[in-house]
C-alpha cells in the first residue's frame, strides 16, 4: 500500500471517536495519529474499520513503549512487527519519546534520560538500530519530566542536539512539553525553540495540562491548550516553519464538533504562514 504523507493538522485516532469520525471527518482534519502498540494485533470490527480509515487519510505512528533511553534490550519483536504494520496500513512516519519507560518490567511513566556523552551514544545507536528495523528515519520527541536525571553535564538543548546529530534522525517537536518544561525547569521556552534545528524538524504536537502548584505542571493532555502554548506554536512556524501538527487529547474528551475547534485553529496558523512563505517566493 502507498505511503500518504502527513500534512496539515491532525487529531489522535481514538476509538472513543469513531462513531462521530465515521458519520464524517471535519475539513480540519487532514491526518491521524495511533500509538501502534495498541492496534498491531486489532482484529474485527475495529480492524476492519482502521483500514478504512488509512486507506484514504495519512497516519502517524507515535510510539508509547519502546523505552530508547532505557537499560532493557531494545525491543526488535515489537519493532519488526511495528514495521509490517506501518506497510500493511502505508504509513510513513514513526516516532517515539526522547525517554525511558522500563527496568526488567515497564515503569508506566516516560522518564528522563541522563544528560550525557554516554547516554548521547547509547541512545542514538539504539535509534540508528530502531531506523534500520523499521526501514525508516524516526523522529524523537523532546518529553516533558518532573524530576531532572541525577547526573548532566550539559542542558536540555544541547543533548537533544547531540543526539538528533549522533543518530542522524528527524525531531518530533512538542509545544507542550517545552512549556511544561520550561515552568517546571524554569528556562526559557522560547529559546528552547529556537535552538532546534529547523532541517530535522517533522513533525509537532500539541496539548492542554494540568497545573499541580505554581512552579508544577503536569502534561496531562486533559485539557484545552493555553494561549501562551498557542503563542509557542505560532512562533515555532515563524522560526523553522510550517511542519504537520497534532492536536493530542487523551483524557476528558469532549465531543469531536467540540474538539475539531483546536484543530481549526492550527490550521489557520498553519494558512497564515503558508501565506507569507507563498508571498515571499513570489517577490
Amino acid at each position: 500500500m502507498p505511503s500518504l504523507r502527513p500534512s496539515g493538522a491532525g487529531l489522535g485516532f481514538r476509538r472513543e471517536l469513531l462513531p462521530a469520525l465515521k458519520t464524517r471527518v471535519p475539513d480540519a482534519i487532514a491526518f491521524f495519529e495511533l500509538a501502534p502498540e495498541n492496534w498491531i494485533d486489532m482484529g474485527g470490527a475495529y480492524g476492519r474499520e482502521l483500514r478504512g480509515f488509512t486507506e484514504r487519510y495519512p497516519f502517524v505512528c507515535h510510539g508509547l513503549s519502546l523505552s530508547l533511553g532505557g537499560p532493557s534490550p531494545l525491543d526488535e519483536m515489537l519493532l519488526a512487527k511495528t514495521r509490517q504494520f506501518m506497510d500493511m496500513h502505508g504509513i510513513h512516519l514513526y516516532t517515539e519519546h526522547l525517554s525511558y519507560c522500563s527496568d526488567d518490567g515497564h515503569l508506566y511513566d516516560l522518564l528522563p534520560i541522563p544528560f550525557t556523552e554516554e547516554a548521547v551514544k547509547y541512545v542514538a545507536a539504539r535509534i540508528r538500530r530502531t531506523q534500520d528495523i523499521l526501514e525508516r528515519r524516526i523522529a524523537i520527541e523532546n518529553a516533558s519530566f518532573y524530576v531532572a536525571a541525577p547526573i548532566a553535564e550539559m542542558d536540555e538543548i544541547t543533548f537533544v542536539r547531540a543526539v538528533l546529530e549522533e543518530a542522524d534522525c528527524d525531531l518530533h517537536l512538542d509545544i507542550n512539553n517545552v512549556y511544561v518544561n520550561s515552568v517546571n525547569h524554569r528556562y526559557d521556552a522560547l529559546e528552547f525553540i529556537r535552538a532546534m534545528p529547523s532541517e530535522r524538524i517533522v513533525y509537532l504536537h500539541m496539548a492542554g495540562h494540568y497545573n499541580e502548584a505554581d512552579d508544577l505542571i503536569i502534561d496531562s493532555h486533559g485539557a484545552d491548550v493555553i494561549d501562551p502554548v498557542w503563542a509557542l506554536l505560532d512562533a515555532a512556524y515563524r522560526l523553522h516553519g510550517v511542519a504537520p501538527t497534532l492536536l493530542e487529547r487523551d483524557f476528558n474528551i469532549p465531543p469531536l464538533a467540540e474538539l475539531v475547534r483546536e484543530v481549526e485553529h492550527i490550521a489557520r496558523i498553519q494558512a497564515h504562514y503558508r501565506r507569507h512563505e507563498q508571498a515571499g517566493r513570489a517577490s
